[in-house]
């Protein structure tokens, strides 16, 4: 079976040679994939002549309008032939089975929620990553969709997040926690408080609060925040990765002394702990699991369609990988598995 996914050629600070590239490469890894790529005809067909894309299958559709990124999500309803509202509209009609932008968080959601609707039983779709820990990681959401929900929509994300991790992630049985600042019931806002009542009630196994410093340690394989402190805690994480990368370096070799000294004592050290070596590939993977890249994207979770949303800096690389995760979704059904659990979910409790 085809796996056909719409590409938002223009969305994203780098469209559309980022995503253009991007949506080549995955096509070169999936061997069932068409790409249908949306925006100006004119400005993708430029950009695929640079590749020379032989023996791939993919299909343009025209779409002369861009929503850009730092237009509101009014842009979604002003500018009906964006490739953001004509990329929807092909989900919606049933020729594309998911849906990948690069563009703005807020516009891509406000399409979605237009063109595609709600699941049944949700009144917020919630952006959803995996948050890399030490042992294990969790899925944390709400990462950017919604910044001022009420208690009752992060019970549903809490809903949404368990089925997704047990269902599409195949995380057996995962435990629930809400981000606050301290362990104890009484901390946090009234938000977090009142969502915590309603939590313990809910049927989920939900473990409690779980601290910023506690998220890579595995307490919880589902953590539920607002969309405001989410994407301020996943901005950190990326934040910090970039300040290893360019700080460790740095630390050996911004000294000219200390480059010459590293040169000359780098092959003694090999032949007398020849381990060193082992090191580096582990160093590569730990930078690779930290890396927002080797995600790609996060589903919305909650709107009635598979529709992936990557970060507005995103290169050829984080585009690729969005476009696997968008056909993982759709491989393991998981609209369909989030309405089932959502449903046994209501039932049991």
């Amino acid at each position: 079976m085809t796996i056909r996914v719409v590409l938002d050629a223009m969305g994203g600070d780098h469209a559309p040679r980022a995503t253009v590239a991007g949506g080549l490469w995955a096509l070169r890894e999936i061997s069932d994939l068409h790409l249908v790529l949306v925006g100006p005809e004119e400005t993708i067909h430029a950009e695929l002549a640079r590749h020379r894309p032989r023996g791939l299958s993919f299909s343009v559709v025209h779409a002369p309008q861009v929503v850009g990124m730092e237009e509101h999500t009014l842009a979604v309803k002003t500018k009906k032939d964006s490739s953001l509202v004509v990329g929807m509209q092909e989900v919606r009609a049933g020729r594309a089975e998911a849906f990948v932008s690069m563009g703005n968080t807020g516009a891509v959601m406000a399409a979605a929620l237009f063109h595609l609707g709600r699941i049944p039983g949700i009144d917020r779709p919630a952006l959803a990553t995996v948050y890399p820990g030490a042992f294990s990681p969790c899925l944390l959401l709400d990462v950017g969709a919604n910044t001022d929900p009420k208690p009752d929509h992060l019970v549903q994300f809490a809903m949404m997040g368990v089925v997704y991790a047990e269902r599409v992630l195949g995380w057996p049985h995962p435990r629930v926690g809400i981000l606050s600042n301290g362990e104890e019931p009484d901390k946090g806002s009234w938000r977090v408080r009142e969502a915590y009542r309603r939590l313990q009630a809910s049927g989920l196994r939900f473990v409690g609060n779980v601290e910023g410093k506690d998220l890579a340690r595995g307490l919880a394989e589902v953590v539920v925040t607002d969309g405001f402190t989410g994407n301020v805690v996943i901005k950190q994480l990326e934040g910090f990765v970039a300040f290893l990368a360019r700080f460790l370096p740095a630390q050996l070799t911004d000294d000219p002394l200390d480059r010459l000294g590293l040169a000359l004592a780098l092959p003694g050290l090999l032949l007398a702990a020849p381990g060193l070596l082992c090191l580096l590939p582990s160093v590569r993977r730990i930078f690779r699991r930290l890396d927002y890249r080797e995600y790609g994207g996060a589903p919305l979770l909650g709107v009635n369609g598979v529709v992936i949303i990557g970060h507005g800096r995103s290169d050829a690389k984080a585009v690729k990988n969005a476009i696997h995760m968008a056909v993982r979704a759709v491989r393991t059904g998981m609209l369909d598995r989030i309405r089932e659990g959502l449903q046994a979910l209501a039932a049991a409790s």
